[in-house]
């Protein structure tokens, strides 16, 4: 165990496709933890570039984890998953 303390709480409310989502990402990537999920997702986050900054008038309604304006696709786990890079995969390149 470590000595790693986290004194504040964050709690956010999801859709049960939100939930969905990112339970399917937590288990295709042996996440050991809902919560281990959501800072995995926080710190890829935070260290993205490209996005939008949000407008001051946006409301935190608008702001969800599933696009609803894109088809369904399985994202590309990343490069130092387990199972990625198999001999005889195509890049789809």
């Amino acid at each position: 165990m470590s000595d790693l303390t986290r004194g504040e709480r964050l709690q956010i409310m999801l859709t049960e496709e939100e939930l969905k989502a990112l339970d399917d990402w937590r288990f295709k990537l042996r996440m050991p933890s809902r919560a281990a999920a959501v800072r995995e997702l926080l710190k890829r986050g935070l260290a993205a570039e490209g996005f939008l900054t949000a407008d001051i008038a946006m409301k935190s309604a608008e702001f969800g984890v599933i696009d609803r304006s894109e088809p369904d696709e399985p994202d590309e786990p990343p490069e130092d998953a387990p199972g990625r890079g198999r001999p005889g995969r195509r890049s789809g390149k």
